[in-house]
């Protein structure tokens, strides 16, 4: 069967991961291994001279993530920051412009705007759920546009088809995050998306027991531009790292099934809830985006956030009293993990255009039994 034609469960599990040639391994090797002996000079095996520039252990996750986002290259990095620092010093110069959405990751804002904006690129922020907001934000020294769906922590949603077709029309990559979603979820690049964004740490790894990036691209020559500035810049995935993420790919579908399935009846209980004001969770008919969502996505996701009727106080004090969800920052995990982003993973953007209401709690739901995290979030809650 053609590799392209197989369903995702299968390429999780099979894909850049054939056993091994020498002993049959089943499971990748960990090539943990720095250089590789030439066959003459310039004789390399398998294109191998130096781990920075490649690994087997790292070529069999990137060619299990080029096939799960149906993308040409696969690139794997030390972190989602590594990943996102690479992708925008290799299609920004000095003097160009991206536009950023106005619910974002912190560390994405920390580093386009404390580290990128230092070396001439300029940004500007769009609410990306409204393509007119898009298209309006445009300039003609526009290179980038950057979007989160769902986004982080809001849960927004944008329609990638839809911005696709106007970045497309301007000569413009559209890059999407797709670290909320996993591709078992969403596939960005099918939508029309440019490159896709992760990090492994999350719900690809989904273990909490990694740190890891990804970029995935639609077109070949960036993919080789890609992978010069990986390997001139170095921050790439360990051989161990590259391991742990193709072990948690393998029961990412199983996973996501069930941190939905959580996730949702959680939504409802919290919208039923008289001390909560507000739920943000796609799966929700009352979410604005869930028409979008509907229609681009597998199904709507671990992550839930929700906001307090009695304010920020109020807020702290359920992430304090939670007992079965863990404080604590990240997400993706087979653990329930609760956070205030004002405080904890978006404290960089406060005083921002992205800075996110101080009365809001995120959830990333795990795979614990549905009735521990119910009971759990009811006397947290009060």
């Amino acid at each position: 069967m053609n590799e392209r034609s197989q369903h995702f469960e299968t390429l999780a599990i099979h894909a850049g991961q054939e056993p091994d040639a020498a002993t049959g391994a089943v499971v990748p090797p960990i090539h943990q291994v720095s250089t590789y002996k030439q066959d003459g000079v310039g004789g390399l095996r398998g294109g191998y001279e130096y781990s920075r520039s490649a690994n087997p252990t790292r070529t069999a996750l990137e060619e299990n993530l080029a096939a799960l986002e149906g993308g040409r290259r696969g690139l794997a990095f030390a972190s989602g920051l590594a990943a996102e620092d690479c992708l925008l010093r290799t299609v920004l110069s000095p003097g160009d412009h991206l536009v950023i959405p106005n619910d974002a990751y912190g560390g994405t804002f920390r580093l386009i705007a404390k580290v990128v904006e230092r070396w001439g690129v300029q940004w500007s922020v769009a609410d990306t759920s409204d393509p007119a907001a898009v298209r309006a934000a445009l300039r003609p020294e526009t290179r980038m546009v950057w979007v989160e769906t769902p986004s982080n922590p809001l849960l927004g949603i944008t329609d990638i088809a839809a911005l696709a077709d106007i970045t497309r029309t301007a000569g413009v990559r559209l890059v999407v995050d797709n670290t909320f979603a996993s591709p078992y979820l969403q596939q960005p690049l099918a939508l029309g998306a440019d490159v896709v964004v992760h990090s492994t740490t999350k719900y690809m790894g989904g273990h909490s027991d990694v740190v890891g990036g990804a970029l995935v691209v639609a077109d070949s020559a960036l993919g080789e531009e890609l992978a010069y500035h990986q390997n001139a810049m170095g921050a790439i995935a360990g051989p161990f790292d590259a391991w742990l993420v193709m072990r948690g790919i393998k029961t990412l579908a199983v996973r996501m099934d069930r941190h939905c399935a959580n996730a949702a009846r959680i939504a409802e209980m919290l919208a039923a809830h008289p001390k909560v004001s507000r739920v943000h969770y796609p799966g929700l008919e009352s979410h604005p985006g869930h028409e979008v969502a509907a229609k681009q996505m597998r199904d709507f996701g671990g992550m839930v956030s929700f906001q307090l009727t009695e304010g920020e106080q109020a807020a702290v004090d359920v992430c304090d009293r939670a007992k079965v969800f863990t404080l604590g920052e990240s997400l993706g995990g087979v653990e329930s993990l609760i956070e205030h982003p004002g405080r904890m993973t978006h404290a960089s953007v406060a005083g921002s255009a992205l800075e996110v209401p101080a009365d809001l709690v995120r959830l990333s739901v795990g795979i614990e039994a549905l009735d521990d995290l119910l009971a759990d979030l009811s006397q947290a809650i009060g």
